[in-house]
């Protein structure tokens, strides 16, 4: 396992989605896949927790969903690209990206400092163009680490 905030296998691109549900889900299951996350379904079931108190979509078509976990062992980011778009009920509709941040339950904030650093990024149209025109997963981690480093 890397201390690395992402990695090629926690992206997942041009995934076709129903919901935000399916997507939150599919990056759990990479997260798990990975070592960064004990148990998927648990860290999944409080994203969607986190998700009905407040909805995490941003302008700019950006889902940003993210929760304090003890299912996740340590702090990661996962991100998916959605043409088509889900749901995340942001102030511009469907999310065509998705960065889903796990933070471990006993974490001093850290999903704070990520989410601050990567919400920095997402007011840039270069940055995420960079992501959306990202041809596979190698270089949206690339692309991504070299943001928020």
């Amino acid at each position: 396992m890397t201390s690395q905030l992402i990695t090629a296998d926690l992206v997942a691109v041009n995934v076709s989605a129903a919901d935000k549900g399916a997507v939150i889900d599919l990056l759990a299951q990479r997260l798990a896949d990975a070592g960064r996350v004990s148990d998927a379904a648990a860290f999944a079931a409080d994203v969607r927790a986190r998700e009905a108190v407040t909805a995490t979509g941003m302008p700019g078509a950006i889902g940003l969903p993210h929760a304090k976990s003890a299912a996740v062992l340590v702090p990661s980011l996962a991100v998916a690209t959605v043409p088509d778009g889900v749901d995340f009920e942001g102030p511009d509709g469907a999310a065509t990206l998705v960065f889903l941040i796990a933070a471990p339950a006993e974490g001093a904030d850290e999903h704070l400092k990520i989410l601050a650093k990567l919400a920095r990024k997402l007011v840039s149209p270069a940055f995420t163009g960079a992501v959306r025109d990202a041809a596979d997963a190698e270089t949206v981690a690339t692309v991504v680490t070299e943001a928020v480093a």
